[in-house]
């Protein structure tokens, strides 16, 4: 009998134990993951993208923002205005969290026919590594290959005028590079 209370007492210790530590533990459990996210920079993702900083890029990956989210001018993820901006670093370091590679932007274009468009060779590279779709086509029908097999004299003066438009926003292009880039990345994308 008196081992029965005896029993009966530990097993009264042992749940009370458990009801009362594990709510503490959880809490302590919730508080470590909270402390342990960062927090999202005050610089928005894609503005980050545009201003070439990867420092803030690393910090929205880090504290979950959202690293497929569309910006509302033209729809690009920040995958797209990287490959589009040339950003190879932060091409590399979008890749490496996970950024969605075939997400075009409001004209269809992946972040491949934006690389493969404005010349940017390790960037197309670096998209062909990830598995990027080379037969995917934009709203215009244009695969990423049919984008730079065009005649450069043709769609010189549109390159001309991005050049103008985007380069307040931080765009270069040096036209002879991209003159000469442009037959290596049909190659590189047959």
């Amino acid at each position: 009998m008196k081992t029965l209370k005896i029993q009966s007492l530990a097993m009264l210790v042992a749940v009370a134990s458990v009801v009362i530590f594990t709510p503490a533990c959880s809490q302590t459990t919730e508080k470590s993951k909270s402390e342990t996210k960062a927090e999202a920079p005050d610089m928005d993702i894609h503005a980050a993208v545009l201003a070439g900083n990867l420092e803030v890029v690393q910090q929205h990956i880090k504290a979950g923002t959202d690293i497929n989210s569309k910006e509302p001018f033209n729809g690009s993820t920040p995958l797209v205005s990287a490959a589009t901006f040339g950003k190879t670093e932060i091409v590399k370091a979008l890749l490496a969290a996970g950024a969605d590679i075939s997400i075009g932007n409001n004209d269809g274009s992946t972040p491949l026919h934006s690389a493969a468009f404005f010349g940017r060779v390790e960037i197309v590279q670096l998209l062909l590594d990830a598995e990027a779709d080379k037969t995917v086509k934009n709203n215009y029908g244009a695969t990423p290959r049919e984008t730079v097999v065009a005649p450069f004299a043709e769609l010189k003066p549109l390159y001309e005028m991005m050049k103008e438009q985007l380069g307040p926003l931080g765009f270069q292009l040096d036209m002879e590079e991209l003159q000469k880039s442009r037959p290596v990345i049909a190659m590189m994308l047959q």
